[in-house]
């Protein structure tokens, strides 16, 4: 009888509060546990996890699992898009969107059971320029936010949460908008916004499900554009979205799309893709990719 491969298991070592060697330890005691191998690949930047990612595809193992946050997650699906073998998913960031969304339990032990009993499906993945991403991109406030944190951070030795605020705080006084130009499959618009949206499917934008989708194979981009202006009216969006007082008609433009065309008089914008942040030229060109990456899902009723 042909013994089973390990599954190839490629860790952010620095996601979250950071994995030390026991974390890495208790991945592969799950892995046992569940009747499994686990190989753990740690990796400590994100040029680590797309070199190991692409040595795993190379070498053609049928599941590759990702563990760490969404911006792992994402790295490892950029690789893996149209390969044609499945991505695992082991949530260990902060938020794991992605996770929440394909209903893949949170524990470690539940993660890797799902893992383990290798149910795949089929899912959609947006590109933008030439980079894969499986939540979201956004330009405008957010990725302005992201970077002002980060160089808090490098230069000040700030906490995250402490960087975050005073990033905040800092962009909301520039109040930077954008002149954009939306192409919108064939539709031309021009709009004046602090950010645009574009969703790997459809978001909620109200209640306690904000930032959660139904459906990851709808084949289509979600795209948002607030309709306030000025610092107020940023704060006050700001606030009703923690609140889950959203409401999509009074606070955002809501359209969809199967290909996007932005355009602006700058030669470059930031663009954010599932929190990482790159420096893009324009025109930014986004297409959606149906069912482009195979993934591992829970079972019907586990969760």
């Amino acid at each position: 009888m042909p013994v089973a491969r390990a599954f190839p298991v490629i860790v952010n070592a620095v996601a979250g509060s950071g994995h030390a060697q026991g974390d890495l330890e208790a991945i592969r005691e799950a892995f046992a546990a569940a009747g499994a191998q686990a190989d753990i690949l740690a990796a400590r930047s994100g040029a680590e996890i797309v070199g190991l990612a692409e040595r795993a595809v190379s070498e053609r193992h049928p599941v590759i699992v990702a563990g760490g946050g969404d911006g792992t997650i994402n790295a490892v699906a950029g690789i893996m898009a149209k390969s044609g073998l499945a991505l695992g998913v082991l949530p260990l960031g902060t938020l794991n969107h992605f996770a929440k969304d394909l209903g893949i339990p949170l524990t470690l032990e539940g993660a890797v059971a799902t893992i383990v009993a290798n149910r795949q499906s089929q899912i959609d993945v947006g590109e933008v320029n030439g980079r894969v991403f499986i939540n979201n991109s956004s330009l405008g406030l957010y990725p302005a936010l992201v970077t002002v944190r980060e160089n808090q951070r490098r230069r000040l030795g700030r906490s995250k949460w402490h960087a975050f605020f005073w990033a905040a705080l800092t962009v909301l006084r520039r109040h930077p908008m954008l002149d954009v130009r939306l192409v919108l499959d064939d539709a031309t618009q021009d709009r004046r916004t602090p950010f645009v949206f574009i969703g790997n499917n459809e978001y909620h934008v109200e209640g306690f499900d904000i930032g959660r989708r139904e459906r990851l194979d709808g084949g289509a981009f979600s795209i948002y554009l607030t309709r306030r202006r000025g610092r107020r009216g940023i704060l006050g969006l700001a606030l009703r979205a923690l609140l889950g007082r959203l409401h999509d008609t009074r606070d955002f433009e809501a359209l969809t799309a199967h290909s996007i065309r932005i355009s602006t008089k700058r030669k470059t914008l930031l663009v954010a893709t599932d929190g990482e942040v790159t420096r893009m030229r324009t025109p930014l060109e986004y297409r959606i990719r149906p069912r482009g990456l195979r993934v591992v899902v829970p079972a019907a009723g586990q969760g």
